[in-house]
């Protein structure tokens, strides 16, 4: 009973999520909230779509967490993945008119070498939404072997916007790590549209190691582009989860 004892401590200490502040740039740190599981098989970052903000506070709250991929993190944690929920840097409020420049790669390389550092596994870069041009963007500018992610989740995806450069529209040919796509067929977000898909299907095709998860169901409540509507994925979140990290763990 003693051993099974302290056998529950540690594996509940190990679950804890907790905060980490990565020094990325002079004088500006990336803070993320990291849920490590034992014997994590690969480590996710998360990226919230919108603005990008979460608020993490010091003590590992979450201010804004209705986020797909953000509500969806324990899920994530419990099929064996280690989990950074990225936040804004230090020096910023929010991601807007940022995701696709140089300061927000030097803030994500400084966390991937952190991660691998610490967890020893892969790691790999989980979008969506607005948080697809983070990940996309970064898989552009750094190869594994210069710093950046193993492998990268697009899911419900920017396809078509006048404000950034949509994924499509992103320099694909220079990505040579695998690369799952999802998104929702009823998904209907007016930069997100299902219809648009192949747009980015088409540009991954040189890829040794890539494919597309389609989904159906779920409840659509609020604005098309809205988490909690099926751009969210919104009541399917561990159907989703769980088939992205079967596939991430077997590539």
């Amino acid at each position: 009973m003693f051993l099974l004892c302290i056998f529950y401590t540690l594996t509940t200490q190990a679950q804890t999520p907790r905060v980490v502040d990565v020094p990325s740039r002079a004088g500006v740190t990336q803070r993320f909230l990291l849920l490590q599981p034992e014997n994590a098989k690969a480590a996710v970052v998360l990226f919230a779509g919108g603005e990008g903000s979460i608020q993490i506070s010091p003590d590992g709250i979450i201010a804004q967490g209705g986020n797909f991929l953000v509500r969806s993190r324990r899920l994530f944690a419990a099929q064996g993945l280690a989990v950074a929920v990225i936040d804004a840097p230090s020096d910023r409020q929010n991601l807007n008119q940022f995701r696709q420049t140089a300061e927000h790669v030097a803030d994500l390389k400084a966390t991937i070498a952190w991660l691998k550092q610490e967890l020893k596994t892969p790691v790999w870069l989980v979008g969506t939404s607005r948080g697809t041009l983070s990940v996309g963007h970064i898989a552009t500018q750094l190869a594994p072997a210069d710093g950046g992610p193993d492998g990268i989740v697009l899911t419900s995806s920017v396809l078509a916007d006048r404000r950034e450069t949509s994924v499509p529209d992103m320099a694909l040919a220079r990505i040579n790590v695998p690369v799952l796509v999802t998104h929702h067929r009823q998904d209907t977000c007016r930069v997100c549209h299902f219809n648009d898909l192949p747009r980015l299907t088409e540009k991954l095709k040189h890829l040794k190691k890539t494919e597309t998860l389609l989904f159906d169901g779920g409840d659509n409540v609020g604005d098309a582009c809205g988490a909690r509507a099926y751009h969210g994925y919104n009541g399917i979140e561990a159907e989703v989860v769980t088939k992205i990290a079967t596939w991430v763990k077997g590539n």
